[in-house]
């Protein structure tokens, strides 16, 4: 679910509010995870905050609450500990290791077969699969055209009031371009797979959440790479 960048620095915050109470300070993040500038942590921060394991306390510096731990990591519950409901935000993770196959087939009964890659995991490229988890039965109707789809677990709710609910499975086109607006599956810095709101407008690009909650993220074009387009989303009751 993590990147190792952000593993290590969770850790490190966690280790430090257990032993002085204090959040550590950008620059010992930067050097303590060998990063060559601030920026690089203010990603990794943001990251956390977004997929819920941290998160910033308003009006003081320096001040950062963890909320949850990785499910491999055992932790004892210590008096700077607080509990608080998780606020997750809409990362899809899990397991990359399915290729998307060539268009889909069909099963015989009219739907098409659609690679479902379960919860993408932040860090691996979609090239990267090797073979599907599953495949899930999809009406031809829900597809966009008869290129690469494949399914993914949405994890999170920053996109809730785009009707993406936590659980809900969306159905993704794979392409790499994608108009203003479309809700898509980014790729950030090369380790951070997300379901945003896509804008681009001069050379910025904004990663938009449909959740107030959530704060829009802008970066620069070369640091958002397009994966895919959401085209269709299945529900379980």
């Amino acid at each position: 679910m993590l990147t190792k960048k952000q593993h290590q620095l969770l850790m490190l915050i966690d280790e430090r509010l257990r032993e002085t109470g204090i959040t550590p300070s950008f620059d010992e993040m930067k050097d303590a995870l060998g990063l060559k500038s601030k920026s690089g942590i203010h990603r990794l921060i943001s990251g956390l905050e977004e997929r819920g394991f941290i998160r910033r306390l308003p009006h003081k510096a320096r001040a950062l609450e963890i909320l949850k731990m990785p499910e491999n990591v055992d932790r004892v519950a210590t008096s700077t500990d607080t509990s608080v409901d998780e606020a997750s935000a809409n990362v899809v993770r899990g397991q990359f290791g399915a290729k998307p196959t060539a268009a889909h087939s069909g099963n015989g009964n009219g739907l098409a077969e659609v690679p479902m890659l379960g919860r993408i995991a932040a860090g691996t490229h979609l090239h990267g699969i090797e073979q599907p988890a599953e495949y899930l039965n999809i009406p031809p109707d829900m597809l966009g055209g008869s290129g690469k789809h494949f399914c993914l677990e949405v994890d999170g709710e920053s996109m809730i009031d785009a009707g993406i609910q936590d659980g809900d499975t969306v159905v993704i086109e794979e392409t790499n371009t994608a108009r203003n607006g479309s809700i898509v599956v980014a790729l950030v810095d090369g380790e951070e797979t997300t379901l945003k709101y896509i804008h681009k407008k001069g050379d910025k690009v904004a990663l938009k959440p449909a959740n107030k909650d959530h704060e829009t993220r802008i970066f620069g074009p070369d640091r958002v790479t397009v994966q895919g387009r959401l085209v269709g989303l299945i529900r379980k009751y």
